[in-house]
């Protein structure tokens, strides 16, 4: 039977090499900040596109590692409510879907706000509006108890189940937490982003709900990010990055859970998938980043507000052709404007006239 980290008489007093992470950890620490720079220097309006673009992503890809698949649209216009954006034709969010929106944005819009129990049951809550999880019926909004079964993360079909590890038992839940919100909460000479890590595998290692633990503890790790950057904004995905490198998430989180207090692995692995999320925030943000780089090019063009809305919608990606009578529609203005508008942009290279000609002459960005 596997001893458990849990089960050790120095719990929970981590150690690791800060000799042997202090390289990747600056690494780390200075594309963090480039990133962050990089995007304050775009202005608010694509700052705020970005963020929603981040936001959506977490949310989806963190409820994927737990095997669940969000609406995307839903996803989108929850969050862009919440922000207090512009949904446009988004589709409504189900209560699925707002509770794990409302958990994310709770933790990394609030990151200075004090994690408590009470804080932590909310978002518990939040994830199962029904009192259930899947079919089976779990305590909502409280740690387990100990009339649950011992709580077990095991994998393998029925009767020949794998376990991969066992969390402390119900009644040490009340201590456990409070050192961990204390240890959280708490002033300490760590690094945030180590503290982000630690935290990460400290709370998913009590394992206090009946569900929900895994994307409870990402959301933690979240909002010990967003205090290492002090600002709510969000550039680049853990949870996307967790999702492409979810077999080594797991493998290691199993192999630290039965080995000893020295969590350098663990560390090491963490800095590594958040510089690897930095890269995957380059494509997840390039359409923003191709936006910016188009009004940078086209900075000194006269552009009224009929038309930077179109040309943005252009950027977005427009479904269908752009002709004049659709582009009359969506600004409400006579196809006369809308043609003599078209045509101050074709003569500034901004657009171009389409193949074809006539009644359904369309036009695309020059540029595209």
């Amino acid at each position: 039977m596997s001893t458990y980290i849990h089960e050790l008489k120095e719990w929970p007093h981590f150690q690791w090499s800060q000799e042997r992470l202090a390289k990747l950890l600056a690494a780390v620490r200075l594309r963090q900040g480039r990133l962050i720079g990089r995007m304050q220097a775009l202005g608010f309006p694509l700052q705020e596109e970005a963020v929603l673009s981040t936001l959506t992503e977490d949310v989806l890809k963190s409820s994927e590692i737990e095997g669940e698949i969000l609406d995307k649209d839903q996803v989108r216009s929850s969050i862009a409510k919440r922000l207090g954006m512009d949904v446009g034709a988004l589709p409504p969010a189900d209560r699925n879907v707002e509770g794990v929106v409302e958990m994310m944005l709770d933790a990394t819009q609030k990151f200075k706000t004090e994690l408590t129990a009470d804080r932590l049951f909310g978002w518990h809550a939040s994830l199962f509006p029904t009192g259930r999880s899947g079919m089976s019926k779990i305590i909502v909004g409280a740690w387990r108890d100990e009339k649950s079964a011992p709580m077990q993360v095991v994998s393998g079909a029925y009767g020949r189940e794998k376990v991969h590890y066992e969390a402390p038992v119900a009644g040490r839940l009340d201590s456990e937490m409070k050192s961990f919100l204390d240890w959280f909460n708490g002033e300490q000479n760590t690094d945030p982003v180590i503290k982000a890590a630690l935290a990460h595998l400290w709370f998913v290692t009590i394992h206090p709900f009946d569900d929900g633990n895994g994307r409870i503890a990402r959301a933690i790790a979240d909002m010990a990010l967003a205090r290492s950057e002090d600002s709510p904004q969000r550039f680049y995905s853990m949870s996307a990055q967790i999702r492409l490198e979810r077999k080594a998430y797991y493998d290691l989180l199993d192999a630290t859970q039965k080995g000893n207090l020295d969590v350098t692995e663990w560390l090491d692995w963490f800095l590594g998938c958040l510089d690897r999320a930095f890269d995957g925030a380059e494509q997840t943000l390039a359409a923003v980043f191709q936006k910016a780089e188009f009004w940078k090019k086209h900075a000194a063009a006269k552009i009224n507000e009929r038309q930077r809305d179109i040309l943005n919608r252009l950027l977005d990606g427009f479904e269908g052709k752009l002709t004049s009578s659709k582009w009359a529609l969506i600004e409400k203005c006579s196809p006369d404007t809308a043609l003599r508008d078209i045509n101050e942009l074709v003569d500034q290279g901004i657009l171009t006239k389409d193949a074809g000609g006539g009644r359904s002459t369309s036009y695309s960005l020059a540029d595209a």
